[in-house]
C-alpha cells in the first residue's frame, strides 16, 4: 500500500468517525424534539385543531423526504415552517 493509499484510508476514517459522531448526535436531538411535539398533544394544556395537526405531521413528513434527497445527491430547501 503506497503512501497516499494509507493517508486516504485515515482521511477516510477520520470523516466516518465524524458522520457517525455528528449524525448520532442530531438524530437524538430530533427524537428529544419529536418527544417534546409530543407533549404538545394534551388537551389539557393547549388546544388545536385537526388541521393544524395535519399541516404538522404533512411539514414534518415533506421535510424527511427533503433529507432523503439529500443524502442522495439532492437539493436543499431552507423554508421555516408556519401554521
Amino acid at each position: 500500500m503506497s503512501q497516499t493509499e494509507v493517508n486516504n484510508a485515515i482521511r477516510n476514517t477520520i470523516k466516518r468517525d465524524r458522520f457517525i459522531r455528528i449524525a448520532e448526535r442530531r438524530v437524538n436531538k430530533i427524537i428529544d424534539n419529536f418527544d417534546l411535539l409530543g407533549k404538545c398533544s394534551n388537551r389539557r394544556n393547549y388546544e388545536y385543531s385537526e388541521e393544524e395537526v395535519r399541516k404538522i405531521f404533512r411539514e414534518i413528513e415533506r421535510k424527511v423526504k427533503e433529507i432523503k434527497l439529500q443524502f442522495q445527491g439532492g437539493a436543499r430547501n431552507k423554508g421555516k415552517f408556519k401554521l
